[in-house]
């Protein structure tokens, strides 16, 4: 059984996350808990709204810390929307400090007369880390289900696991570093693909239990 800590920092539908998970067959609890999120067997940081209103309730609710000591312990983390942005330094969206786990900004898309801000409905995947566990039995490019103002951009562009072309503007759509992964886009709303990369992260879960039962 594949336990894992949803993270509940009051933004965002952590239901329709949960829905997404127990689908893909892991038993996910909602929970802002120290023990619960550390003793749980991964981790899922998910977000929908603003950078400053997140970074304040994570920090009114101590779960800064914790958020980072879970990542140090080696066991798989998801970001989701929000949940990407608000690892990093900072966004253009406001003034509040991020948790600083990966080093980059959050940017706002530029205008331009042929796209919409935001990017909301379904895009194609462009995978630059195509041997990720995330992205293991997707089709070629697959289509996922975006609703964002903001991209992340990392300082090292070698995290970028996927990037996402709206317009003109090629952004970092997934990264990926050792346990932590993190998506600008919803599984949980993208259909087969959504779920097969949700089932993905649950195998990569098993597949970690399994390493350690037989060390």
């Amino acid at each position: 059984m594949v336990k894992v800590a949803v993270i509940d920092y009051d933004m965002g539908n952590l239901h329709s996350a949960c829905k997404g998970l127990e689908k893909a067959g892991a038993v996910p609890k909602i929970t802002n808990a120290y023990q619960d999120i550390l003793t749980a067997d991964a981790v899922v940081l998910p977000g929908v709204g603003a950078f400053d209103p997140a970074m304040r309730h994570i920090r009114e609710l101590n779960l800064e810390e914790t958020i980072k000591k879970a990542i140090a312990t080696g066991k798989p983390f998801l970001g989701i929307c929000l949940g990407l942005q608000i690892l990093f330094d900072g966004s253009a969206e406001g003034t509040e400090r991020g948790l600083g786990i990966v080093p980059g900004i959050v940017r706002r898309f530029h205008s331009e007369p042929e796209i919409t801000i935001p990017q909301m409905g379904w895009n194609q995947l462009e995978l630059s880390q195509p041997q990720n566990e995330l992205w293991r039995d997707l089709p070629s490019n697959p289509y996922v289900y975006f609703v964002h103002s903001f991209y992340v951009d990392p300082v090292d562009p070698h995290l970028n696991s996927a990037m996402v072309t709206h317009g003109s503007q090629t952004v970092t759509a997934a990264i990926a570093r050792d346990n932590l992964m993190a998506v600008q886009f919803h599984p949980e709303k993208s259909s087969d693909n959504g779920l097969k990369i949700l089932s993905n992260f649950v195998t990569l879960i098993q597949n970690q239990q399994n390493l350690v039962a037989n060390f």
